[in-house]
């Protein structure tokens, strides 16, 4: 009994031997597993911007703010300049960005259009300039006498200093004109505003107005027009026609000669020149004084003429035996 309950203990043991070493051989031996991929890290760069915000006369802008966008539209970086009026964006991806100034931080000074900045691996200093805001300038013109606005007035508008464009402007209806004045100084920049059209009817304001521009301000340049004076009618007198001489009327007899005591002719008197006295001064202009002057000069003609003859005769009868 003994031998054989020890023989069925060893065949219960070889049996659990059997079965239980294709479980050990699987948990003994496991594969190997592949190793994790090793990566190359790459070193990326950035690279930014700073901005030097000034104006035309050199001064810094404090509070200038900028905006960068990138090629989507989008804000990628933003600021304001300092007290130093420098304004330093970096940490930003080389590429193509557009630079956006969204305020000047100055009531007197305007801002930049936008520019296209290209980042690289450095930080790369800009230099931008704000303009002076221009002057709103009005011109008025009006009539002296009653301060009707005058229209279709023409004024030239030119820097005294010569430098810049001349602006012409002509008055509306309501006799006024605007346009925008640039501004290169702080303390404004002078102009000079000339008539060189009156409207019509009236005459040309002969003397130019002297204008001062400040940034942002409001400037006015006033003329005043005359009208013109109405054309006054000819004051020569009307040309006079020839005057024709008159037949004389007069009923003076002609002039008779009778031998004097000396044997010299006279000439007798008429009864005209025993009652009015000699003509003096200059003729009348009349038919009448011409004819009694060339009577007298016949009579004057006549006598001398039987004179003579009588002479002659008288001279005849003597040399006669």
């Amino acid at each position: 009994m003994p031998s054989r309950h020890a023989a069925q203990v060893f065949v219960l043991t070889l049996t659990a031997m059997t079965a239980t070493i294709p479980f050990a051989h699987a948990s003994a031996s496991p594969e190997p597993s592949a190793p994790p991929p090793v990566t190359a890290e790459r070193s990326v760069t950035t690279g930014g911007i700073e901005i030097q915000k000034k104006d035309p006369a050199g001064d810094i802008l404090v509070g200038a703010s900028f905006a960068l966008l990138d090629a989507s539209g989008n804000p990628a970086a933003e600021g304001k300049t300092g007290a130093d009026g420098l304004l330093r964006l970096d940490g930003l991806m080389p590429g193509a960005y557009r630079l956006k100034e969204t305020a000047s931080g100055s009531p007197i000074h305007d801002t930049v259009a936008d520019q296209d900045v290209i980042i690289t691996d450095a930080v790369t200093p800009m230099v931008i300039i704000d303009p002076f805001k221009a002057a709103d300038l009005t011109v008025k013109k009006a009539d002296k006498e009653t301060g009707k606005p005058l229209p279709g007035a023409v004024i030239n508008v030119t820097p005294v200093s010569g430098k810049g464009e001349t602006l012409t402007l002509t008055t509306g209806a309501d006799g006024t004109a605007k346009a925008k004045l640039p501004v290169s100084a702080r303390a404004g920049t002078a102009y000079t505003a000339t008539e060189t059209k009156a409207p019509a009817g009236y005459q040309l304001s002969a003397k130019p107005v002297t204008v001062t521009a400040k940034p942002g301000a409001p400037v006015t340049a006033e003329f005043t027009n005359s009208k013109i004076p109405p054309t006054k009618p000819p004051t020569s007198a009307p040309p006079t026609s020839p005057t024709t001489p008159k037949p004389s009327t007069s009923s003076t007899p002609p002039a008779t000669t009778s031998p004097s005591p000396s044997g010299t002719p006279t000439v007798a008197e008429t009864a005209s020149s025993t009652t009015s006295p000699a003509p003096t001064g200059s003729l009348a202009n009349t038919g009448g004084g011409s004819a009694r002057w060339i009577g007298l000069l016949a009579g004057a003609l006549i006598i001398a003429g039987g004179g003579a003859v009588w002479a002659l005769r008288r001279r005849t009868q003597r040399t006669t035996p």
